[in-house]
């Protein structure tokens, strides 16, 4: 439940499942592809990285997406979650970052048939033996079995809770960007025949599985987010009115907080209305906002103060993410509560380091 008053703003503290979080502003999960270490383990790197952001004041982080088990990386350098020996890299970056007065998330994930061989061993696994749109030259991937889906509901709840035993303050269950849960939801890549496939509720059956696996695996106090793949970016795919049922069920089953993206990935998003300041993605956060109680984070090239601002004033969102803006300059969030606009070294949209990941931003380096 939101526990506010009034109209929100930046600076406006809201309360997640007993967890005072200090502002409305958001570091959304942002993979650093290539500096996990060999085993998914975190480095000083991503501990600086998440620290300065945490000083600079944003109120709640989520950490890029860890890998609930090795098959389910989206890269051969990614974070892990899916043994104990990852909890002490893990609880690193918790220290750091509650010591500078953030809350702070742990995504995680499975890649399912939006990865590689090349990264992580063996054929990717997916709902059915479809490509994604755009990446059939990979090849198809294997269709899970039943009990397989089993086993990764079970690695859910089991990183979840690791992530609780190194001091998160609770989980984003990632939903969208064409993942495994997203390939689920979506009618596009989702061809099965059985239990979980077909109608919505089928086609929703896994992940709400996992949800109410990882509740059952943390204690009373903890957060369990959910980055919702709103709408897929391909013809005949995933539409606003599912997803909107979709949040319904989510909230039913104990998610707490609900992050607003897009679903299956395709050539690029669709226009916006005419006149809008906002991208794409934020105005798939509205609809979404009207069925749920549970905050709502919109999400998509918020680089400017005053976006953020209107955002939160106009009840388009709970809370804003943003992203590339807090690469840029980890300051961001202390500059425009202050309101210290001009003083913000801007992110130039210029798909540099943010993009390759691997690289630095050129405007703010780590």
């Amino acid at each position: 439940m939101i526990l506010v008053i009034g109209v929100p703003h930046l600076d406006t503290p809201i309360s997640i499942r007993g967890v005072e979080i200090r502002n409305r502003i958001v570091m959304p999960p942002m993979v650093r592809f290539g500096w996990a270490g060999p085993l998914g383990e975190v480095t000083d790197r991503h501990v600086e990285h998440y620290a300065r952001r945490a000083r600079g004041g944003v109120g709640l982080i989520i950490v890029e997406a860890a890998a609930v088990a090795p098959n389910g990386k989206l890269a051969a350098a990614q974070l892990g979650v899916w043994d104990d020996m990852h909890i002490p890299g893990l609880r690193r970056i918790t220290h750091a970052c509650h010591r500078a007065g953030a809350k702070i998330l742990l995504q995680v994930g499975h890649a399912g048939g939006n990865t590689t061989f090349d990264n992580i061993g063996e054929t990717p696994v997916a709902p059915a033996g479809v490509p994604l749109p755009g990446k059939e030259a990979l090849g198809a991937p294997r269709p899970l079995t039943q009990a397989e889906i089993r086993g990764i509901v079970r690695q859910f709840g089991l990183a979840a809770a690791r992530a609780e035993a190194a001091g998160f303050d609770g989980v984003e269950i990632h939903g969208a960007h064409g993942y495994l849960l997203s390939q689920f939801l979506s009618p596009v890549t989702n061809r099965r025949t059985d239990e979980y496939g077909g109608p919505l509720e089928n086609r929703a059956r896994f992940l709400l599985e996992v949800v109410r696996e990882v509740r059952a695996r943390v204690g009373p106090g903890f957060i369990v987010g959910y980055r919702l793949g709103a709408r897929d970016l391909v013809p005949g795919g995933l539409g606003i009115e599912e997803s909107q049922r979709v949040a319904v069920s989510l909230e039913a089953e104990g998610v707490d907080l609900i992050h607003v993206s897009h679903g299956v990935p395709g050539e690029a998003l669709p226009s916006v209305p005419p006149g809008s300041p906002y991208s794409y993605l934020v105005h798939l956060a509205p609809p979404i906002k009207a069925v749920v109680r549970v905050p709502v984070i919109a999400v998509g090239r918020i680089v400017d103060p005053g976006i953020a601002r209107s955002i939160l004033e106009n009840g388009m969102a709970d809370m804003v993410a943003i992203g590339r803006a807090l690469l840029a300059d980890p300051e961001w969030a202390n500059k425009a509560i202050a309101g210290r606009d001009r003083e913000i070294a801007r992110c130039r949209q210029c798909e540099g380091g943010c993009r390759r990941a691997r690289d630095e931003c050129p405007v703010g380096r780590d």
